[in-house]
């Protein structure tokens, strides 16, 4: 009876599993046959897999010969190029940015953090933006090898810190391409620029301080009909003295930024009441005002006179370009460690070729912006945007320009590091 209760369920599990094996084997016969590139569907079933498996096989093969393709493009490329997954592991590198970076000891197929490779705050900032941005970035620093003076220490000419412009591009899976510029070259070139014009602005400094003495004894001498002139050239003679003197405190700043700037307790939201309180004759003629949405303390360490420096530059050219009747909208943020401002006015904008040279030296666009500045009083040196950019650099920050998407007009968004979070509470005890 055992024997006859274990024969019925072995032909009943038997049956049972050779219903389900053919259940299975019609599915994936059905998965085969219905693949785009199945030809014969009258093969066995094994003969079918088979078949895709080759397939598969050579497909395989295909992309890895494309990935070894682009690999060996890449690595003769004269940008350095790094592939960083979402770990922030070293996935692949070139040549040029082993050179550039000074990437030592690193081999291929391992995964390792590339900051046990590469040391750069500026970099790993760029990673990050990228990855939590999800869009190309862009970011210009000097890098200091940490090889340099080992290496280099008997050679003069060979510069400590190597001018470098990275481009983030966001991948799939948090990972992130980065291309690398050597622009050493530039930099020379444009610190040879620099110091040219600062010689050129000493230089000027003592005739012109002359010529405005001149017109200043000359001025009680004219008859009142030719006041005008003298005024009209006194007023000239002023504006050429603050485009040279700006100019010595940019390169000063550019050169040495720890020397201009006096660090103290501050709040960034007072600063911006006290900037827009002193710009309200302004703003009251074109009827023109400011809407501030944030906290009421932004709390950081800095330089109190050259921040207010930098918001009284951005609320200026945002009163310049702002239509009668406007507002301009101010949204303060403080999230970590850093303070985020960002200015927004409602004229006509930035002209799309002139946003990456707004806070060039001496740029003036031919845009609709610079169209609208009919007031000659009102025209700046063309060294306000810039010296803006060289103050937020020496405090730690970013400074940037864009267009509003929606409604058109400018943006500038300010980014500065708040430092201790204790300081919104002695701020707030102090007042």
């Amino acid at each position: 009876m055992e024997l006859l209760t274990l024969a019925i369920g072995g032909a009943v599990g038997f049956g049972i599993g050779a219903i389900e094996r053919f259940r299975l084997n019609q599915r994936i016969r059905t998965l085969l046959t219905s693949l785009p590139d199945s030809k014969d569907v009258s093969l066995s079933l094994a003969s079918l897999v088979r078949r895709e498996i080759n397939y598969l096989q050579e497909r395989c093969e295909a992309y890895q010969n494309e990935v070894d393709y682009w690999q060996g493009v890449m690595e003769w490329s004269p940008l350095g190029y790094l592939l960083i997954d979402g770990d922030n592991h070293l996935e692949w590198c070139n040549g040029a940015a082993q050179s550039l970076l000074q990437i030592r000891g690193w081999q291929r197929g391992e995964r390792r953090l590339f900051l046990e490779f590469i040391r750069s705050y500026e970099l790993d900032q760029l990673i990050e933006h990228t990855r939590q941005s999800q869009s190309p970035q862009s970011q210009e620093w000097s890098f200091f090898p940490p090889l340099k003076a080992a290496i280099n220490v008997k050679n003069p000419l060979v510069p400590e810190s190597i001018f470098l412009k990275g481009y983030g591009y966001p991948l799939a899976a948090g990972r992130v391409a980065i291309f690398i510029e050597n622009q050493q070259m530039v930099a020379e070139l444009r610190q040879g620029r620099d110091q040219a014009f600062s010689d050129l602005a000493h230089e000027l400094r003592t005739p012109l301080t002359a010529i405005a003495l001149i017109a200043e004894r000359l001025q009680s001498r004219l008859a009142p009909a030719d006041q005008s002139w003298i005024d009209r050239l006194l007023k000239e003679i002023s504006r050429l003295q603050n485009l040279v003197e700006s100019w010595l405190y940019l390169t000063q700043i550019t050169a040495n930024p720890n020397l201009y700037l006096e660090s103290e307790l501050i709040d960034l939201r007072h600063l911006l009441k006290i900037t827009w309180e002193r710009l309200l004759p302004i703003a009251a003629e074109k009827q023109i005002q400011l809407d501030y949405q944030g906290p009421e303390t932004l709390a950081m360490e800095g330089d109190g006179d050259r921040l207010m420096q930098v918001l009284m530059n951005l609320l200026d050219n945002a009163l310049k370009h702002s239509p009668l009747n406007s507002t301009i909208q101010v949204q303060g943020q403080q999230k970590n460690n850093h303070i985020y401002l960002t200015i927004c006015d409602q004229g006509q904008g930035f002209n799309p070729k002139d946003l990456p040279y707004i806070f060039e030296r001496l740029y003036r666009g031919d845009s609709s912006r610079a169209r609208l500045d009919t007031d000659r009083q009102r025209q700046g040196s063309g060294l306000g945007l810039a010296i803006a950019k060289e103050i937020i650099t020496a405090h730690g920050g970013n400074l940037t320009a864009k267009n509003d998407p929606d409604l058109g007009g400018a943006i500038f968004q300010l980014e500065v590091p708040s430092g201790d979070p204790l300081q919104s509470t002695a701020i707030n005890r102090e007042a």
